[in-house]
């Protein structure tokens, strides 16, 4: 069972100290970063994917392998979206970074795009550049109550056990995704948010996530945190607590 632990006071540590450890063990455990690798961080827009933007960077002190990494965002040059606020942000904090443009919705409202379809087509077109470019690695920005979210998710609404792991390999390994953000909780990433003064510049998810059965499950957890507050990393660590014997297995 991975170990990880609950909040702790931290007075006179950094926001960004405090993101970039746990983010550091989660490397560790898991050897998200390599020697030599490029990586690749799908940067949405919003906090979390810009935040671990400086995780990274703070990594690299701390690092012992060399690794590179490159802000990437895939612009579908939607009607209402206008990413050269992202780009100046870009550039203002000296980040390198890609902006790929996708222009199979180009001039269409980023307000009437069906989540499933946003988050398939942004995947593949990651995955291309990431190839065309010569990443090692792609970096999402996910954490720990994503993960237990989508653990949930899957149960209630696809009948599988699953979640977003935070490392995976696909494609017999010729793409490798990484979530350094794994054992960091949502409340930490809004403090980092704070303390770096950013704001969601759009298109941090789908523009009907509200509404999404997502959020019918994140505020579900949450009201369950209430009365018992580690829900949310007993979801996450159930997934390496295989309890076999009990699992349904037919006779066919």
């Amino acid at each position: 069972m991975i170990n990880i632990q609950e909040k702790s006071k931290t007075s006179g540590k950094s926001a960004l100290n405090v993101v970039s450890k746990k983010s550091g063990k989660a490397i560790m455990d898991f050897t998200m970063i390599k020697e030599g690798d490029r990586i690749a961080v799908a940067v949405s827009g919003g906090k979390d994917s810009l935040s671990l933007l400086h995780v990274l960077r703070d990594r690299q002190r701390f690092s012992p392998v060399a690794f590179t990494f490159t802000a990437v965002h895939i612009d579908f040059e939607f009607a209402d979206f206008d990413p050269t606020n992202l780009v100046e942000y870009f550039k203002k904090e000296k980040f390198p970074y890609i902006l790929e443009q996708v222009d199979s919705l180009k001039g269409q409202s980023y307000e009437d795009i069906d989540c499933f379809w946003w988050s398939r087509n942004r995947r593949k077109a990651l995955f291309q550049l990431a190839q065309r470019e010569g990443f090692t690695k792609i970096a999402f920005g996910h954490h720990l109550d994503d993960i237990a979210e989508t653990i949930v998710l899957n149960q209630f609404y696809r009948g599988e056990i699953g979640a977003m792991k935070p490392k995976q390999e696909l494609f017999g390994g010729k793409i490798v995704l990484i979530r350094p953000l794994a054992y960091v909780r949502e409340a930490a990433m809004v403090e980092l948010a704070k303390e770096l003064g950013i704001d969601s510049m759009g298109q941090s998810k789908c523009a009907n996530d509200d509404t999404s059965h997502r959020m019918k499950i994140k505020k579900m957890l949450h009201e369950f945190e209430k009365d018992n507050p580690s829900i949310v990393k007993n979801i996450f660590n159930s997934l390496s607590n295989i309890q076999s014997d009990y699992l349904l297995q037919t006779d066919r």
